[in-house]
């Protein structure tokens, strides 16, 4: 199996100098990539760029500008151009099942933070020092970078990213290695259901509450944002020094709030993998629930709209952003393969109105949103745990029905 480490970099000032640079460099390749398609497309020929034609560029590009383009890892600006070339894919294949495509964009300096290195060994090299007790990351143009290595590394180290968030550096490392022995069985199965008030309910009647991190954040954000707001827009070579620290102070509140989403999302889903054989939660589609209403324009007043509850359903959406559910689902997918779990997404539709008592289903069954009172036998519950407990049973049909 794959699993990524993230460890910090702590470069020195020359390094962390030639790491931004790398970043420049890169996304200057990356931008030029995307004009050079966008310019043959615009040509009467329509010609088609692919990263084929592009890739092989590459080494007239590192001659004619050794000091910048000619200083790093060819397979890293392969890496560049590859990612380009997975942004038109993802283009393409949105225009072609009708969905909104979304062209790619050019990057500015500061909203290109990520280089890839394919191949530990090509360009990087992952503990390029050994002999030294501080584990250090070599990469190509920039030396070796000291890391703050937290915890072993298993197995062999595949691919290296660098990555920059804030004023902060980061190695990324994919190892390739044996799957973990899986945990012991406990004969448990359970049933989740994720939501707002409380982040989630099982079909044991327990709840973990929402931690809110955003909300709790909010009004050190807004401070935040309002002192930078106060500064004119402009390049960042160009911005005062309070001007940069208003945006480093924004970049800090939302990574801080980023990291204890994935502290809570991480504690959480390793809690009920230990606890649980098999576990069942809602296939949710969470880009569709957090929509912004589609206007209604007024027939009677042609330029005009009618109310839709946008006001309402914006404050709805930030709720669902803040709980991080599709980050929590993913991280219980992948906590639940390296302990030997099974985990199962079912329909959603009518779990928290149907009676796990007599089965039947209703909407005035849930009279609010927590109390759930079946109005053909009277059961009384908390409606998220009925919920809970009809996505376990949904789960285990699906299971028995597609056996391993």
């Amino acid at each position: 199996m794959i699993r990524a480490y993230k460890f910090l970099l702590r470069p020195t000032v020359r390094q962390a100098q030639a790491l931004a640079e790398m970043l420049r460099d890169h996304c200057s390749l990356y931008n030029a990539a995307l004009q050079e398609r966008r310019d043959a497309w615009r040509h009467p020929s329509k010609t088609t760029v692919k990263y084929g034609g592009q890739s092989a560029q590459l080494k007239d590009i590192r001659a004619f500008d050794p000091e910048r383009q000619g200083r790093w890892s060819f397979s890293s600006q392969q890496a560049t151009l590859r990612r380009l070339d997975k942004a038109f894919a993802a283009f393409f294949r949105r225009v072609k099942s009708g969905e909104t495509p979304g062209y790619p964009r050019f990057r500015g300096v500061n909203w290109f933070d990520t280089v890839d290195f394919p191949k530990d060994g090509d360009g990087c090299r992952w503990n390029s020092t050994p002999h030294d007790p501080a584990t250090r990351v070599r990469l190509q143009g920039v030396g070796h970078v000291k890391v703050n290595q937290h915890r072993p590394v298993a197995g062999r180290v595949k691919t290296v990213s660098v990555k920059r968030e804030g004023r902060k550096w980061f190695v990324v490392l994919t190892a390739e290695q044996d799957q973990p022995e899986p945990l012991p069985a406990t004969g448990s199965a359970t049933g989740i259901d994720l939501g707002i008030a409380n982040f989630l309910a099982d079909s044991g009647g327990g709840f973990v509450p929402n931690p809110r991190h955003g909300r709790r954040a909010a009004d050190k954000l807004q401070a935040a944002q309002q002192a930078l707001a106060r500064f004119p827009r402009r390049k960042a070579k160009d911005r005062t020094a309070n001007h940069r620290r208003a945006v480093d102070k924004v970049a800090q509140l939302h990574g801080k709030v980023r990291r204890q989403r994935l502290d809570h999302a991480h504690k959480t889903a390793l809690g009920l993998v230990r606890a649980h054989d098999f576990i069942a939660h809602e296939d949710l589609r969470i880009r569709n629930m957090s929509k912004a209403p589609a206007p209604k324009p007024d027939p009677d007043k042609p330029g005009t709209f009618l109310p839709n509850g946008a006001a309402a359903k914006a404050g709805l959406n930030k709720s669902i952003n803040d709980a991080g559910w599709g980050v929590f689902l993913t991280i219980l997918h992948a906590k639940a393969e390296s302990a030997g779990r099974e985990v199962i997404a079912v329909d959603p539709r009518d779990t928290s109105r149907t009676c796990p008592e007599c089965g039947h289903t209703a909407k005035e069954n849930r009279p609010t949103q927590e109390k759930f009172h079946c109005v053909a036998c009277g059961h009384h519950a908390h409606a998220d745990t009925v919920a809970a407990t009809n996505v376990l049973r949904a789960g285990l049909v699906r299971r028995n029905a597609n056996p391993a």
